[in-house]
C-alpha cells in the first residue's frame, strides 16, 4: 500500500509499504516503523536500528535526522490503529464484532458468547486472556489485547480463515492506549467494575472512564450495548446510554433478567423470559456472565432455542473455578481470582459447596495495584476457615512484603508461606472430607514471574495434582 493511502494523506512520498512495526527488531525491508513512546523507552531512540533493518518510513512526533520519509503525527500510538486497519483491508468491517469489557468475567463471558455463536453455525474467532481462536485454530496469547498492529493482522487472519464473527476481551489498558481503535463494533458489553489496575489508572473514576470509552465508540457506530445493572458502574452506563440492553438478577427492571436460580455443584439453573437455562459454571456471578453472552448472541440473531441447547455444553474456561480431582474426599478448585471482588465471588460460591471447612490459598502480584492487597486478605478471612497467604507473581518486589500487605487484611491467624508450592501442599494437607480448597490467583497461568522478568514453570493445577497424589500414596 502506498504511504499516502496508509495515512490518508496524498502529500506523502510515493512509497510502497508492505508491513508495519512498533519494535525495531521486527522491521524488515518495506516496513513503516512507528516510534511509539512507551513507559520505559521512547521508540524514537530505536529509529536508526529500524532504518538499518530496512524501514522505508518512520512515524514520528518530531522530525528525526534520518534519511527516510517521516510521517509527522501528534501521537504515534494513536496513529497505529487506523493505519494497521487500512493495511489489513479493514477486516472488522467484514466481521460481526463483540467486545466485552469489565474487571471480572470477561474471559468466561467471551467463551460462552463464542460457544453460542458457534452453535448457531457461525465460525467465530476469539481474542482473550487465556487463548485465542483464529480461523478455527487455537493459539496462545501474550496479553489480553494485543497492540493495534498485531490485532488488525489477527482480524485479517480471521477473515482469511473463514471466521464471520469475533469475540474480544477489551481491557482498560487497550482502550486507554488506543490499541482497540479502528474496530467496527456490532456488540459492546460491560460486566462490572471493581478495584484493580490502580497502578495504571489514577483512580476508580479514571478506570471507569477508560472502560466507558468502548461504549462511546460502539454507540457512535450503532452497535448493541449491553450493561450489567446489578453493578453500580453498569447502572451508570445504562443511565448514560439509554439504548443499552440491561441485564441482571437483583435489578427488577433489567431487560434480560435471570429468575428462579437453583445452584448446583458444577452449574446453575435459571430462567430468562420463560426459557429454562443452565449455565455450565456455579455461582450467581457466572449467571450474570451467561446473561451477557445470551444478550450478545441474541443481538447477532441467535434464537433462544439454540442458546438453551448450547449453553450447558459451552464448557469451562481453563483456570476459572477449575476442579482438580484425583479421587480425594474433598474438593480442590483452581481459580484466576486475583482481585478482591473476584475472590469474594469465588469464595462465596465455594462456601456453598463445602459441607465442612473452606480453605484458601491466596497471593497478589508484584508491581501491580498495591491497594488491593489488604482487601484480598480481608475477602479471604471473611469467607474461609483457613487462610494460607503465599507468593503469586512477585516480579521485582519482595514476596514477604507483598504477603505482609495481604496479612493486614487477613489477620494474625492467616498462615504465611512464601514458597507457593509449599503453600499449596500445606493447604491440601489441612483438608479433610467435606472441605473445599480454593487455590486463587494464577488460574490458567503456567508460570511464576520473578525479578528480572524471569518466568519459572509453575501451574497451580499440576502442583495441586502432585500434592493430592502424594497424599493418596500414588
Amino acid at each position: 500500500m502506498l504511504l499516502g493511502d496508509l495515512f490518508a494523506d496524498p502529500t506523502l512520498p510515493h512509497i510502497d509499504v508492505a508491513a508495519l512495526a512498533y519494535d525495531a527488531r521486527a522491521v524488515q525491508p518495506g516496513t513503516a516503523f512507528f516510534c511509539v513512546r512507551g513507559f520505559r523507552a521512547d521508540g524514537h531512540r530505536y529509529a536508526p536500528e529500524a532504518v538499518a533493518n530496512g524501514a522505508v518510513a518512520l512515524v514520528v512526533d518530531h522530525p528525526l535526522d534520518l534519511p527516510v520519509p517521516q510521517v509527522l503525527v501528534e501521537d504515534v500510538r494513536t496513529a497505529m490503529a487506523p493505519a494497521a486497519a487500512r493495511l489489513a483491508g479493514d477486516p472488522t468491517a467484514e466481521l460481526a464484532m463483540v467486545g466485552i469489557t469489565g474487571t471480572n468475567g470477561k474471559t468466561t463471558t467471551s467463551y460462552l458468547t463464542r460457544a453460542l455463536l458457534e452453535a448457531a453455525g457461525r465460525q467465530t474467532g476469539l481474542i482473550g486472556t487465556v487463548t485465542s481462536w483464529v480461523g478455527g485454530t487455537e493459539h496462545p496469547v501474550v496479553r489480553t489485547t494485543p497492540e493495534a498492529i498485531d490485532l488488525q493482522r489477527t482480524f485479517r487472519a480471521m477473515r482469511d480463515g473463514s471466521d464471520d464473527s469475533a469475540v474480544m476481551e477489551v481491557s482498560s489498558h487497550a482502550l486507554a492506549l488506543h490499541r482497540a481503535d479502528a474496530i467496527h463494533w456490532d456488540v459492546a458489553a460491560f460486566t462490572n467494575l471493581t478495584q484493580d489496575h490502580l497502578d495504571f489508572h489514577a483512580d476508580m473514576e479514571d478506570y471507569f472512564l477508560a472502560k466507558r470509552r468502548l461504549f462511546e465508540v460502539a454507540s457512535e457506530q450503532g452497535a448493541t450495548l449491553i450493561a450489567c445493572v446489578d453493578d453500580p458502574y453498569g447502572a451508570r452506563l445504562a443511565q448514560d446510554f439509554r439504548q443499552a440492553v440491561t441485564i441482571g438478577i437483583d435489578t427488577p427492571d433489567a431487560a434480560v433478567r435471570a429468575t428462579e436460580l437453583r445452584a448446583g455443584p458444577a452449574s446453575t439453573h435459571f430462567t430468562v423470559d420463560g426459557v429454562a437455562l443452565r449455565a455450565p459454571l456455579p455461582g450467581r456471578f457466572n449467571v450474570l456472565n451467561a446473561l451477557v453472552a445470551l444478550a450478545a448472541a441474541r443481538a447477532l440473531g441467535v434464537d433462544d432455542a439454540t442458546i438453551a441447547a448450547a449453553l450447558p455444553g459451552a464448557g469451562g474456561v481453563p483456570g476459572r473455578f477449575e476442579p482438580v480431582d484425583e479421587g480425594q474426599e474433598f474438593a480442590v478448585i483452581v481459580d484466576y481470582a486475583h482481585k478482591p471482588d473476584a475472590l469474594d465471588n469465588v469464595l462465596r460460591t465455594a462456601r456453598e459447596l463445602a459441607t465442612r471447612r473452606l480453605i484458601v490459598v491466596v497471593g497478589a502480584g508484584g508491581d501491580r495495584d498495591r491497594g488491593k492487597r489488604p482487601l484480598m486478605g480481608a475477602a479471604a478471612a471473611q469467607h474461609a476457615d483457613a487462610v494460607v497467604i503465599t507468593s503469586d507473581n512477585p516480579r521485582s518486589e519482595d514476596p514477604e512484603a507483598i504477603i505482609a500487605a495481604i496479612a493486614e487484611g487477613a489477620g494474625a491467624e492467616a498462615v504465611r508461606i512464601v514458597d507457593r508450592h509449599e503453600a499449596i501442599d500445606h493447604a491440601i494437607g489441612l483438608a479433610e472430607p467435606g472441605d473445599v480448597v480454593v487455590i486463587a490467583g494464577k488460574g490458567h497461568e503456567t508460570y511464576q514471574e520473578i525479578a528480572g522478568g524471569v518466568k519459572l514453570d509453575f501451574d497451580d493445577r499440576e502442583v495441586a495434582r502432585e500434592a493430592l497424589r502424594a497424599r493418596l500414596g500414588r
